[in-house]
């Protein structure tokens, strides 16, 4: 990578995180998903008696070879392993619209597009700096997420069933592939969309919409029709891979001056 290219990406970085109110957003939003959600969760197993009608309905989603026979460690592990990992296809495309939807169009209302075009990058060079950039902010705050998740939660379960409930083998293949491609699908379609659009607002509107089919997932893991298993999933993470990648090629392949300065 040539030094101009991650000159590109620290002042975008920086740009965000210089920003306090724009970053505290950032995070604040991801917390609340993978932390308070869960943590209301967990209270409500615990206080709430087994005999529920929702918790039974929950527990029939499972697998049999997935139930356990403690009625709370069932449950929490049905909220950790199947339903908390769609946020996980959330989170990305929610911090990296915030970047990624500024990133021409930005420029041209700061009038620095200029400059940035007379720098010694070619226009694919320039437009793969933007896409990274806004690519390396969405894996931290969802790495940083996670973890965060993690620790928080198997304290939380420790302390209130004397148990650990660890994330299975499907978390894996979420963070390392699934999550990064869909991620990296958003950021190629809303940087594209970021060079034609006339001002940020109209550039982050186009961005919303990329986050609603993963509404639907999310709505789709509470009605309990996509325990899907790891070979699935593993390949539904190739597929989005690949996509990602042609998507990608194909962007930058298209991406025209005149497209910018228009």
């Amino acid at each position: 990578m040539k030094e101009a290219m991650r000159a590109i990406i620290k002042k975008d970085l920086k740009g965000i995180t210089a920003n306090k109110r724009l970053f505290s957003t950032l995070l604040i939003v991801p917390l609340v998903l993978t932390i308070v959600m869960p943590t209301i969760f967990i209270l409500v197993i615990h206080f709430v008696p087994e005999e529920t009608d929702d918790f039974q309905q929950l527990l029939k989603m499972l697998p049999m070879a997935k139930q356990t026979g403690d009625f709370s460690l069932t449950v929490i592990g049905l909220i950790l392993n199947y339903i908390l990992p769609v946020f996980f296809l959330m989170i990305p495309i929610m911090t990296a619209s915030i970047m990624a939807a500024s990133s021409f169009v930005g420029e041209k209302e700061k009038h620095t597009l200029e400059t940035l075009l007379y720098c010694p990058l070619t226009l694919k060079q320039i437009f793969r700096s933007k896409v990274f950039a806004s690519f390396l902010l969405s894996m931290i705050v969802s790495f940083f997420s996670f973890f965060t998740m993690l620790i928080v939660l198997e304290a939380e379960i420790l302390f209130f069933t004397g148990n650990l409930v660890l994330p299975d083998v499907n978390w894996l293949v979420i963070m390392l592939l699934i999550s990064p491609a869909i991620s990296l699908i958003a950021i190629t379609l809303i940087v594209r969309g970021s060079a034609k659009a006339q001002s940020v607002e109209e550039s982050q509107q186009g961005a919303v919409f990329l986050i609603l089919p993963i509404i639907l997932l999310v709505v789709g893991q509470f009605t309990g029709i996509l325990l899907i298993s790891f070979w699935i999933l593993l390949g539904l993470g190739i597929v989005c891979a690949l996509l990602a990648w042609l998507l990608l090629k194909k962007s930058m392949g298209r991406f025209t001056y005149e497209m910018l300065l228009r």
